[in-house]
Protein backbone atom coordinates (compact mmCIF):
# COMPACT_ATOMS: atom_id res chain seq x y z
CA UNK A 1 0.00 0.00 0.00
CA UNK A 2 1.48 3.20 -1.09
CA UNK A 3 1.47 6.68 0.84
CA UNK A 4 2.87 9.65 0.30
CA UNK A 5 4.26 11.54 3.39
CA UNK A 6 6.04 15.14 4.09
CA UNK A 7 9.67 15.18 3.83
CA UNK A 8 11.51 14.89 7.58
CA UNK A 9 14.50 16.75 8.09
CA UNK A 10 15.95 13.90 10.02
CA UNK A 11 18.48 11.99 8.22
CA UNK A 12 16.85 8.39 6.93
CA UNK A 13 18.42 5.40 8.62
CA UNK A 14 18.04 1.88 8.41
CA UNK A 15 17.88 1.37 12.32
CA UNK A 16 14.72 0.11 13.65
CA UNK A 17 12.38 2.78 15.56
CA UNK A 18 12.95 2.43 19.07
CA UNK A 19 9.84 0.34 20.22
CA UNK A 20 10.22 -1.71 16.85
CA UNK A 21 9.40 -5.56 18.55
CA UNK A 22 6.72 -4.48 20.91
CA UNK A 23 3.55 -5.48 20.41
CA UNK A 24 -0.03 -3.89 21.28
CA UNK A 25 -3.21 -5.13 21.67
CA UNK A 26 -5.43 -2.05 21.80
CA UNK A 27 -9.13 -2.68 23.08
CA UNK A 28 -9.51 1.13 23.65
CA UNK A 29 -12.15 3.53 21.26
CA UNK A 30 -12.64 7.21 21.00
CA UNK A 31 -9.43 9.41 22.04
CA UNK A 32 -7.99 8.82 24.75
CA UNK A 33 -6.70 5.08 24.72
CA UNK A 34 -6.29 5.25 21.03
CA UNK A 35 -3.99 8.56 21.12
CA UNK A 36 -1.60 6.47 23.43
CA UNK A 37 -1.47 3.75 21.10
CA UNK A 38 -0.91 5.90 17.61
CA UNK A 39 2.15 7.49 20.28
CA UNK A 40 3.39 3.85 20.82
CA UNK A 41 2.47 2.80 16.89
CA UNK A 42 4.80 6.20 16.21
CA UNK A 43 7.73 5.19 17.59
CA UNK A 44 7.42 1.51 15.82
CA UNK A 45 5.31 -0.93 18.02
CA UNK A 46 3.08 -3.15 16.18
CA UNK A 47 0.01 -2.14 17.27
CA UNK A 48 -3.51 -4.34 16.56
CA UNK A 49 -6.69 -2.46 16.94
CA UNK A 50 -8.91 -4.95 18.10
CA UNK A 51 -12.80 -3.52 17.10
CA UNK A 52 -15.88 -5.03 17.86
CA UNK A 53 -17.18 -6.30 14.54
CA UNK A 54 -19.67 -4.58 12.44
CA UNK A 55 -18.96 -1.37 14.23
CA UNK A 56 -15.77 -0.77 15.16
CA UNK A 57 -14.31 1.74 17.09
CA UNK A 58 -17.31 4.26 17.74
CA UNK A 59 -15.15 7.37 16.74
CA UNK A 60 -15.51 5.96 12.69
CA UNK A 61 -19.22 7.07 12.62
CA UNK A 62 -19.16 10.01 15.92
CA UNK A 63 -18.53 13.04 14.50
CA UNK A 64 -21.01 15.46 12.45
CA UNK A 65 -19.00 15.73 9.16
CA UNK A 66 -17.41 13.08 7.03
CA UNK A 67 -14.61 12.70 4.73
CA UNK A 68 -14.81 10.94 1.22
CA UNK A 69 -15.10 7.59 2.73
CA UNK A 70 -17.21 6.02 5.89
CA UNK A 71 -14.94 6.27 8.60
CA UNK A 72 -14.41 10.06 10.31
CA UNK A 73 -11.90 12.62 10.30
CA UNK A 74 -11.65 12.24 14.35
CA UNK A 75 -11.06 8.68 13.69
CA UNK A 76 -8.74 8.75 11.23
CA UNK A 77 -6.75 11.56 13.62
CA UNK A 78 -6.13 9.25 16.02
CA UNK A 79 -5.59 5.82 14.25
CA UNK A 80 -2.23 6.01 11.86
CA UNK A 81 0.54 3.39 12.42
CA UNK A 82 -2.24 0.78 12.92
CA UNK A 83 -3.61 -2.57 11.86
CA UNK A 84 -7.66 -3.04 12.46
CA UNK A 85 -8.78 -6.99 13.53
CA UNK A 86 -12.14 -7.20 14.49
CA UNK A 87 -13.16 -9.92 17.09
CA UNK A 88 -16.35 -10.31 18.55
CA UNK A 89 -15.04 -11.11 22.41
CA UNK A 90 -18.32 -11.92 23.74
CA UNK A 91 -17.59 -15.27 21.69
CA UNK A 92 -15.32 -18.03 22.79
CA UNK A 93 -14.22 -18.32 19.15
CA UNK A 94 -13.34 -14.53 19.46
CA UNK A 95 -11.63 -15.01 22.81
CA UNK A 96 -9.78 -17.71 21.85
CA UNK A 97 -7.77 -16.06 18.96
CA UNK A 98 -7.24 -12.99 21.70
CA UNK A 99 -5.57 -15.30 23.95
CA UNK A 100 -3.54 -16.33 20.91
CA UNK A 101 -2.50 -12.66 20.65
CA UNK A 102 -2.24 -12.30 24.04
CA UNK A 103 0.79 -14.80 23.92
CA UNK A 104 2.61 -12.78 21.17
CA UNK A 105 1.71 -9.53 23.11
CA UNK A 106 3.64 -6.81 25.16
CA UNK A 107 1.22 -4.15 25.95
CA UNK A 108 -2.56 -4.69 26.06
CA UNK A 109 -4.53 -1.30 26.70
CA UNK A 110 -8.31 -0.98 27.38
CA UNK A 111 -10.76 1.65 27.97
CA UNK A 112 -13.94 0.13 29.36
CA UNK A 113 -15.54 1.09 32.37
CA UNK A 114 -14.32 -0.90 35.51
CA UNK A 115 -15.38 -4.31 35.33
CA UNK A 116 -16.53 -5.03 31.81
CA UNK A 117 -12.59 -6.68 31.27
CA UNK A 118 -13.19 -8.98 33.88
CA UNK A 119 -17.00 -9.91 32.65
CA UNK A 120 -15.47 -10.57 29.43
CA UNK A 121 -12.57 -12.40 30.54
CA UNK A 122 -9.92 -10.29 29.17
CA UNK A 123 -8.48 -8.70 32.75
CA UNK A 124 -5.07 -8.51 33.74
CA UNK A 125 -5.58 -11.49 36.19
CA UNK A 126 -7.07 -13.16 33.41
CA UNK A 127 -4.29 -12.47 30.85
CA UNK A 128 -1.14 -12.51 32.89
CA UNK A 129 -2.14 -16.47 33.52
CA UNK A 130 -1.21 -16.60 30.03
CA UNK A 131 1.67 -14.26 29.74
CA UNK A 132 2.80 -12.99 32.82
CA UNK A 133 5.58 -10.58 31.01
CA UNK A 134 1.95 -8.55 29.69
CA UNK A 135 1.79 -5.09 30.50
CA UNK A 136 -1.42 -4.26 30.74
CA UNK A 137 -3.12 -0.69 30.92
CA UNK A 138 -6.60 0.76 31.62
CA UNK A 139 -8.03 3.70 30.91
CA UNK A 140 -10.98 5.22 32.67
CA UNK A 141 -12.87 8.01 33.28
CA UNK A 142 -12.25 8.31 37.25
CA UNK A 143 -9.25 5.24 37.84
CA UNK A 144 -10.04 1.77 39.18
CA UNK A 145 -10.64 2.13 42.96
CA UNK A 146 -12.43 5.36 44.31
CA UNK A 147 -16.08 6.12 44.70
CA UNK A 148 -16.37 7.87 41.29
CA UNK A 149 -14.60 4.46 39.43
CA UNK A 150 -17.61 3.75 38.16
CA UNK A 151 -18.85 7.29 36.92
CA UNK A 152 -18.98 6.97 33.00
CA UNK A 153 -16.39 9.36 32.21
CA UNK A 154 -16.09 12.32 29.52
CA UNK A 155 -13.41 15.04 29.23
CA UNK A 156 -16.03 17.28 29.80
CA UNK A 157 -16.46 15.41 32.82
CA UNK A 158 -12.99 15.18 34.17
CA UNK A 159 -12.25 18.67 33.11
CA UNK A 160 -15.35 19.85 35.64
CA UNK A 161 -15.20 17.60 38.14
CA UNK A 162 -11.26 18.25 38.46
CA UNK A 163 -11.42 21.79 39.18
CA UNK A 164 -9.94 22.89 35.91
CA UNK A 165 -13.22 24.47 34.78
CA UNK A 166 -13.34 26.38 37.66
CA UNK A 167 -10.25 28.13 36.57
CA UNK A 168 -10.96 28.50 32.95
CA UNK A 169 -12.56 31.04 31.30
CA UNK A 170 -13.57 34.93 32.77
CA UNK A 171 -14.48 35.86 36.69
CA UNK A 172 -18.58 36.29 36.52
CA UNK A 173 -19.14 34.65 33.48
CA UNK A 174 -20.35 30.93 32.68
CA UNK A 175 -18.08 28.31 33.03
CA UNK A 176 -15.63 27.35 30.07
CA UNK A 177 -13.91 24.50 29.43
CA UNK A 178 -10.02 24.16 27.96
CA UNK A 179 -10.80 24.10 24.46
CA UNK A 180 -8.10 20.80 23.69
CA UNK A 181 -9.12 17.87 25.37
CA UNK A 182 -6.39 18.21 28.66
CA UNK A 183 -8.61 15.48 29.98
CA UNK A 184 -8.35 12.56 27.32
CA UNK A 185 -4.85 13.64 25.50
CA UNK A 186 -3.39 13.88 28.91
CA UNK A 187 -4.65 10.71 30.59
CA UNK A 188 -3.13 9.32 26.38
CA UNK A 189 -0.17 11.46 27.60
CA UNK A 190 0.17 9.53 30.98
CA UNK A 191 -0.82 5.87 30.35
CA UNK A 192 2.18 6.29 27.38
CA UNK A 193 4.43 7.13 29.95
CA UNK A 194 2.88 4.28 32.68
CA UNK A 195 3.43 1.67 30.10
CA UNK A 196 6.98 2.39 29.06
CA UNK A 197 8.13 2.46 32.33
CA UNK A 198 6.67 -0.51 32.81
CA UNK A 199 8.00 -2.15 29.97
CA UNK A 200 11.93 -0.79 31.15
CA UNK A 201 10.83 -2.36 34.19
CA UNK A 202 9.98 -5.26 32.82
CA UNK A 203 13.66 -5.89 32.13
CA UNK A 204 14.85 -6.44 35.20
CA UNK A 205 11.64 -8.37 36.64
CA UNK A 206 10.94 -10.53 34.16
CA UNK A 207 7.34 -9.33 34.83
CA UNK A 208 4.50 -7.51 33.53
CA UNK A 209 2.47 -5.02 36.03
CA UNK A 210 -0.70 -3.45 35.51
CA UNK A 211 -1.09 0.33 34.53
CA UNK A 212 -4.63 2.19 36.07
CA UNK A 213 -4.83 6.33 35.19
CA UNK A 214 -7.77 8.38 34.33
CA UNK A 215 -9.32 11.25 32.42
CA UNK A 216 -9.81 12.90 35.84
CA UNK A 217 -6.53 12.34 37.26
CA UNK A 218 -4.35 13.52 34.02
CA UNK A 219 -6.70 16.45 34.59
CA UNK A 220 -6.33 16.85 37.92
CA UNK A 221 -2.04 16.89 37.30
CA UNK A 222 -1.71 18.98 35.11
CA UNK A 223 -3.53 21.80 37.27
CA UNK A 224 0.03 21.79 39.23
CA UNK A 225 0.45 25.21 39.00
CA UNK A 226 -2.83 25.82 39.82
CA UNK A 227 -3.01 23.54 43.16
CA UNK A 228 -0.20 25.64 44.32
CA UNK A 229 -2.32 28.90 44.97
CA UNK A 230 -5.15 26.59 47.06
CA UNK A 231 -2.41 25.28 48.96
CA UNK A 232 -0.65 28.90 49.37
CA UNK A 233 -3.18 31.02 50.14
CA UNK A 234 -6.43 28.43 51.11
CA UNK A 235 -8.85 29.75 48.48
CA UNK A 236 -9.36 28.16 45.15
CA UNK A 237 -7.98 29.81 42.08
CA UNK A 238 -10.84 31.51 39.88
CA UNK A 239 -10.43 32.72 36.49
CA UNK A 240 -8.63 34.82 35.05
CA UNK A 241 -9.19 34.57 31.34
CA UNK A 242 -5.60 34.68 29.81
CA UNK A 243 -3.78 35.88 32.41
CA UNK A 244 -1.23 34.05 34.35
CA UNK A 245 -1.70 33.38 38.44
CA UNK A 246 2.37 34.35 38.93
CA UNK A 247 3.23 36.80 36.29
CA UNK A 248 2.24 39.75 35.31
CA UNK A 249 1.80 40.97 32.50
CA UNK A 250 1.88 37.88 31.22
CA UNK A 251 -2.28 37.59 28.68
CA UNK A 252 -3.96 39.00 25.99
CA UNK A 253 -4.03 42.49 24.99
CA UNK A 254 -6.23 44.50 22.30
CA UNK A 255 -3.78 46.00 19.52
CA UNK A 256 -5.63 48.33 17.13
CA UNK A 257 -6.29 45.68 14.81
CA UNK A 258 -7.00 42.81 16.92
CA UNK A 259 -5.46 40.76 19.92
CA UNK A 260 -1.41 39.42 20.89
CA UNK A 261 -0.05 37.75 23.52
CA UNK A 262 3.07 39.29 25.66
CA UNK A 263 4.87 37.50 28.46
CA UNK A 264 7.46 39.58 30.81
CA UNK A 265 7.49 36.99 33.05
CA UNK A 266 10.59 38.05 35.84
CA UNK A 267 11.93 41.36 36.51
CA UNK A 268 14.28 41.52 33.41
CA UNK A 269 11.62 41.12 31.08
CA UNK A 270 9.33 43.15 33.09
CA UNK A 271 12.10 46.35 32.58
CA UNK A 272 12.87 45.77 28.59
CA UNK A 273 8.97 45.34 28.41
CA UNK A 274 8.68 49.37 29.50
CA UNK A 275 11.54 50.03 27.45
CA UNK A 276 9.55 48.26 24.09
CA UNK A 277 6.74 50.25 25.75
CA UNK A 278 8.42 53.76 25.89
CA UNK A 279 6.87 53.86 29.58
CA UNK A 280 9.92 53.97 31.55
CA UNK A 281 7.52 56.14 34.32
CA UNK A 282 5.55 52.00 34.91
CA UNK A 283 9.15 50.64 35.83
CA UNK A 284 9.62 53.20 38.44
CA UNK A 285 5.86 52.69 39.73
CA UNK A 286 5.63 51.54 43.54
CA UNK A 287 2.24 49.17 42.46
CA UNK A 288 4.63 47.09 39.88
CA UNK A 289 7.55 47.49 41.30
CA UNK A 290 8.87 43.47 41.79
CA UNK A 291 6.39 40.27 40.21
CA UNK A 292 4.72 40.17 43.38
CA UNK A 293 3.17 43.61 43.45
CA UNK A 294 2.21 43.28 39.63
CA UNK A 295 0.40 40.27 40.43
CA UNK A 296 -1.66 41.92 43.29
CA UNK A 297 -2.14 45.01 40.76
CA UNK A 298 -2.54 43.17 37.56
CA UNK A 299 -6.40 44.93 36.72
CA UNK A 300 -5.09 48.40 37.00
CA UNK A 301 -2.05 47.31 35.08
CA UNK A 302 -3.85 46.53 32.77
CA UNK A 303 -6.35 49.53 32.64
CA UNK A 304 -2.99 51.03 31.91
CA UNK A 305 -1.55 49.20 29.24
CA UNK A 306 -4.56 49.10 26.67
CA UNK A 307 -4.51 53.02 25.79
CA UNK A 308 -0.75 52.56 25.43
CA UNK A 309 -1.44 49.19 22.93
CA UNK A 310 -4.41 50.65 21.45
CA UNK A 311 -2.17 53.01 19.06
CA UNK A 312 -0.41 50.07 16.88
CA UNK A 313 -1.19 47.13 15.12
CA UNK A 314 -0.34 43.29 16.24
CA UNK A 315 2.21 42.77 13.79
CA UNK A 316 3.80 46.26 15.34
CA UNK A 317 3.61 45.25 18.88
CA UNK A 318 4.99 41.79 18.25
CA UNK A 319 7.81 43.03 16.10
CA UNK A 320 9.02 45.41 18.79
CA UNK A 321 9.03 43.13 21.78
CA UNK A 322 10.87 40.63 19.97
CA UNK A 323 13.41 42.94 19.37
CA UNK A 324 13.54 43.85 22.57
CA UNK A 325 14.05 40.28 23.68
CA UNK A 326 10.64 40.20 25.27
CA UNK A 327 7.99 37.04 24.26
CA UNK A 328 5.41 37.67 22.60
CA UNK A 329 3.12 36.49 19.30
CA UNK A 330 0.10 37.04 17.34
CA UNK A 331 -2.84 35.07 18.51
CA UNK A 332 -3.14 32.32 15.41
CA UNK A 333 -6.26 30.39 14.35
CA UNK A 334 -5.85 26.67 13.58
CA UNK A 335 -5.46 27.37 10.36
CA UNK A 336 -2.32 30.14 10.74
CA UNK A 337 -0.99 27.79 12.55
CA UNK A 338 -1.67 25.17 10.53
CA UNK A 339 -0.09 27.32 7.75
CA UNK A 340 2.68 28.64 9.13
CA UNK A 341 6.46 28.49 8.08
CA UNK A 342 7.34 27.10 11.67
CA UNK A 343 5.05 24.23 11.16
CA UNK A 344 6.52 23.64 7.76
CA UNK A 345 9.46 23.77 8.70
CA UNK A 346 8.93 21.59 11.76
CA UNK A 347 7.45 18.94 9.06
CA UNK A 348 3.94 19.38 11.69
CA UNK A 349 1.32 18.23 8.59
CA UNK A 350 1.92 15.07 6.83
CA UNK A 351 0.15 14.39 3.77
CA UNK A 352 -1.04 10.81 4.47
CA UNK A 353 -2.25 8.53 1.83
CA UNK A 354 -5.25 6.26 2.69
CA UNK A 355 -7.10 3.91 0.47
CA UNK A 356 -10.61 5.02 0.99
CA UNK A 357 -9.87 8.73 1.42
CA UNK A 358 -6.86 9.61 -0.54
CA UNK A 359 -4.47 11.96 0.40
CA UNK A 360 -5.45 12.97 3.72
CA UNK A 361 -3.70 16.12 6.53
CA UNK A 362 -2.74 14.64 9.94
CA UNK A 363 -0.38 16.30 12.47
CA UNK A 364 3.01 15.02 12.23
CA UNK A 365 5.15 14.10 14.88
CA UNK A 366 5.46 16.47 18.05
CA UNK A 367 8.84 14.67 19.32
CA UNK A 368 12.08 14.47 16.65
CA UNK A 369 14.57 11.42 17.05
CA UNK A 370 17.72 11.57 15.25
CA UNK A 371 18.86 9.08 14.51
CA UNK A 372 15.30 7.00 14.00
CA UNK A 373 12.95 9.27 12.82
CA UNK A 374 9.39 8.39 12.68
CA UNK A 375 7.11 7.70 9.93
CA UNK A 376 3.81 6.57 8.75
CA UNK A 377 3.89 3.14 8.07
CA UNK A 378 0.46 1.95 8.45
CA UNK A 379 -2.61 4.69 7.58
CA UNK A 380 -5.65 4.42 9.70
CA UNK A 381 -6.74 1.27 8.82
CA UNK A 382 -9.88 0.28 7.51
CA UNK A 383 -12.54 -1.87 10.43
CA UNK A 384 -10.90 -5.20 10.03
CA UNK A 385 -8.29 -4.94 7.20
CA UNK A 386 -5.96 -7.10 8.66
CA UNK A 387 -7.94 -9.77 10.87
CA UNK A 388 -7.16 -12.75 8.21
CA UNK A 389 -3.54 -11.34 7.73
CA UNK A 390 -3.43 -11.83 11.73
CA UNK A 391 -5.21 -14.98 12.14
CA UNK A 392 -2.55 -16.87 9.40
CA UNK A 393 0.23 -14.95 11.60
CA UNK A 394 -1.27 -17.06 14.48
CA UNK A 395 -0.71 -20.24 12.66
CA UNK A 396 -4.77 -20.77 12.34
CA UNK A 397 -5.30 -20.02 8.69
CA UNK A 398 -6.95 -23.63 8.88
CA UNK A 399 -9.16 -22.55 11.32
CA UNK A 400 -10.75 -19.49 9.69
CA UNK A 401 -13.62 -20.69 8.53
CA UNK A 402 -14.39 -22.39 11.04
CA UNK A 403 -14.32 -19.57 13.67
CA UNK A 404 -16.07 -17.05 10.75
CA UNK A 405 -19.19 -19.73 11.28
CA UNK A 406 -19.45 -19.19 15.26
CA UNK A 407 -19.05 -15.98 15.04
CA UNK A 408 -15.44 -14.72 16.06
CA UNK A 409 -15.43 -12.06 13.78
CA UNK A 410 -18.83 -11.07 13.24
CA UNK A 411 -21.50 -9.48 15.34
Amino acid sequence: MSMAVAAAPARSTSAPLPLAGLRVLDLTQVMAGPYCSMLLGDMGADVLKIEPPGTGDQTRKSMGFRMKGSDSPGFLALNRNKRSVTLNLKTEGGRRVFYELVRTADIVLENSRPGVSKKLGIDYATLREINPRIVYASISGFGQTGPWSQRPGFDLIAQAMSGVMSGTGYPGQEPVKCGVSVGDMGAGLFATYGILSAIIGRQATGEGQYVDTSLFEAAFALSIWETTELWATGKSPQPLGSANRMSAPYQAFPASDGYFVVGAANQKLWLLFCEAIERPDLATDLRYAENIDRVANRLQLVEDLKPVFAGRTVAEWVERFLAAGVPAGPINDFRQAAESDHVHARNMVLDIEHPAEGSIKALGFPVKLSGTPQQVRFPPPLLGQHTRDLVDELGMADEYEKLEAEGAFTR
